[in-house]
């Protein structure tokens, strides 16, 4: 299984990026995909989630109305668009796939992991 996240950049605050994840498999034989970033010196915060049948999606405090989970079923590619973007954003943000054991806010707790992307806010 590979996850290969795409769509990172540098941008001013204010500013949009959509960070996209290209799965090696059908995203739908997994119950939920999220997206995670880390800055270094710190854990890597949860930031969405989507139950890949059930399109349903769970959104951290921080980037709720400002950013979007989705998915493309006919493509295997998560997504995540980021609007109003701010120096906070900044980080390296990676796509995770398959809950194991544990709540969509658990890094843990998922089985399969991309190699990142990182998104700049200046």
């Amino acid at each position: 299984v590979q996850l290969v996240e795409s769509g990172g950049g540098s941008v001013q605050a204010g500013g949009s990026l959509r960070l996209s994840c290209a799965a090696s498999t059908d995203i739908k034989s997994w119950n939920f995909m999220g997206w995670f970033r880390q800055v270094p010196g710190r854990e890597r915060e949860a930031v969405a989630s989507i139950h890949t049948r059930a399109g349903s999606t769970t959104y951290a405090g921080s980037v709720k109305g400002r950013f979007t989970i989705s998915q493309d079923n006919a493509k295997n590619t998560l997504y995540l668009q980021m609007n109003n973007l701010k120096p906070e954003d900044t980080a390296m943000y990676y796509c995770a796939a398959e809950i194991r054991d544990g709540t969509w806010r658990n890094a843990g707790a998922y089985r399969y992991w991309g190699q990142g992307t990182q998104v700049t806010v200046s």
